[in-house]
């Protein structure tokens, strides 16, 4: 509204032209919900009406609709509604979750409002801002269709009889006409900011999507997960058990081959095929180790604690299995810390504790190591915090200098049907 060609653009008649359908539609929902109200009270005392006093706190619904579409003629932005999808198909399914929504009595409220107070404002708008610079625009017209009399009614108050004072009340209609542009705009928008407030706020549009981020973070982490553990189970099938065949056919030959250079060069293939086959079982431990898979997160810490240079203390006892995507990052978490533990610390000893209460599960790992821990200085606690932040985790550390270093992460987590077996 405040450049200067908004006189000439369209905006002024949307306007008009939102505030105007606002005052039919106000009309059309006043008499829907009285009817409607009015046969449910009725059938109400016959025992029968409760289903359609149901239906009536739906009405808002429709109107919401409506509503949401009209926007478009002064906002450009998409009005979206807040209704979930019911869980099954079907009528009931279909009422029971909308009549358990927030949306849907913010959407009664509205339509309520709109029956009782918002369309007479918008029809006022719309005639003070229109319809009266429009009739005195009309004076010299409706004195030329006059007859032999030669006056017309000015808003039915005033009698105009000649010529001059007819154009003369046009031409004022037509600076009225230009400020009632402005009336029907500013109207117009406090009533489209109205709407939004009450059944499409921006912040819930956002809210949204922010949900759906989140969804579609969470299938990329399962999605991920899937591809780990279909390539580990492509590792440990097919690669591994071919170099385990090539190892042991090696090994064979180098028993019968004579001893010379031939000999010579077979044993030292099969020292490098009993090499490549180590490192491709720690690859495949390290993609996603089968202990985890099978026997859940407990089992795989333990494993993961053996395996360890420091010594580790475990104290882990969970009463079921987690998501695997839970399990998976947790256990990685474990690893990387135990990594950082032998490689930086210099701890004689660590020690990995944790539980599952108030739906979450909690992490410990601490040691008797130096301190110091700086996640900028390549440990690869940035990776693990993103890793956690992915499944809506939080991970914490405190590493003073002397010792010791305790980290701390916890996730969001429900239990799961066990998978072992």
């Amino acid at each position: 509204m405040s450049r200067p060609g908004f006189l000439l653009s369209p905006w002024p008649w949307r306007s008009a032209g939102y505030l105007l359908t606002g005052a039919v539609s106000g009309v059309v929902a006043l008499v829907g919900i009285v009817t409607s109200a009015a046969v449910g009270g009725v059938l109400a005392v016959a025992l029968v009406g409760l289903p359609l006093l149901l239906l009536t706190a739906l009405a808002g619904i429709p109107v919401a609709w409506v509503e949401r579409h009209r926007l478009r003629l002064v906002d450009l932005d998409p009005a979206s509604g807040r209704h979930r999808p019911p869980a099954t198909a079907g009528l009931r399914p279909w009422l029971t979750t909308r009549l358990r929504e927030q949306a849907t009595w913010r959407e009664l409220g509205y339509a309520l409002l709109l029956a009782g107070l918002l369309w007479p404002v918008d029809a006022l708008a719309v005639t003070v801002g229109l319809l009266v610079p429009l009739s005195m625009v009309a004076t010299p017209l409706l004195m030329a269709t006059a007859g032999d009399g030669q006056e017309a009614k000015v808003l039915k108050q005033w009698t105009v009889t000649t010529w001059p004072t007819a154009f003369a009340v046009a031409v004022l209609g037509l600076v009225l006409m230009g400020l009632g542009a402005y009336v029907l705009g500013v109207a117009a928008g406090a009533r489209a900011e109205l709407t939004r407030l009450l059944i499409a706020p921006r912040d819930g549009d956002l809210g949204a999507r922010v949900v759906e981020l989140a969804r579609s973070r969470l299938r990329l982490v399962d999605a991920f997960e899937a591809e780990r553990r279909r390539i580990e189970r492509d590792l440990h099938d097919g690669a591994q058990q071919r170099l385990v065949a090539l190892t042991m056919t090696l090994g064979l030959a180098r028993l019968d081959a004579p001893p010379g250079p031939l000999a010579d060069q077979l044993a030292k293939a099969h020292d490098e095929s009993g090499k490549a086959l180590a490192e491709l079982r720690d690859l495949v431990h390290g993609i996603h180790p089968k202990v985890l898979a099978d026997y859940g997160l407990e089992a795989a810490v333990a494993d993961a604690a053996d395996r360890s240079a420091v010594p580790v203390d475990v104290d882990l006892e969970l009463a079921g299995r987690l998501p695997q995507g839970v399990e998976a990052a947790a256990y990685f978490v474990v690893c990387e810390a135990l990594a950082n533990v032998a490689r930086h610390s210099g701890a004689r000893r660590a020690a990995v504790t944790g539980e599952h209460r108030d739906g979450r599960l909690f992490l410990q790992v601490r040691d008797d190591g130096r301190g110091g821990a700086d996640p900028a200085g390549g440990s690869g606690l940035t990776g693990l915090a993103d890793r956690v932040s992915v499944l809506d985790g939080r991970l914490s550390l405190s590493s003073p200098p002397g010792g010791p270093t305790l980290l701390r992460v916890e996730f969001p987590c429900e239990w799961t049907a066990d998978r072992s077996g």
